[in-house]
């Protein structure tokens, strides 16, 4: 449904001038009925948008692909925020324990998990995100 969809302003400009013939007392009435037929026009254009969204994960899916998937600031920087806001309990507790080699192996966990995360090309939100842009694409 566009922003400006002209059924639906049809619609409004009908509701409005049986308001202006019928009077305020079936002004309720008029606003509900119209209500109901924005309702529709939403729940047939959502149907729409999901049936699609279905046909062509099972397309993705026959053929085995994964979709091209735009990476944005969160799934490339989160991560990595997180690792160095727990980079230093993390290298204490290591180096009260075990000294210069707890250190060592802390950090090069540290380092494991984002070279992972990097390699495996950083999809830790892609699903979420994607999901919301899909839904306001249309």
């Amino acid at each position: 449904m566009e922003a400006r969809d002209p059924e639906i302003q049809e619609e409004l400009a009908a509701t409005l001038q049986a308001r202006g013939e019928l009077g305020a007392e079936y002004e309720s009435v008029l606003i509900e009925s119209f209500l109901e037929k924005v309702e529709q026009r939403l729940d047939t254009t959502l149907d729409r948008r999901v049936r699609r969204q279905l046909a062509e994960q099972q397309m993705t899916t026959a053929r085995g692909a994964r979709p091209a998937q735009p990476e944005t600031f969160g799934e490339r920087y989160a991560l990595g925020i997180v690792s160095l806001i727990l980079a230093v309990p993390l290298s204490a507790i290591g180096v009260v324990n075990a000294g210069i080699e707890g250190l060592v192996v802390a950090w090069l966990g540290i380092v494991g998990v984002n070279a992972f995360q990097a390699a495996r090309g950083g999809g830790l939100f892609r699903r979420r995100e994607e999901r919301a842009r899909s839904d306001w694409k249309d």
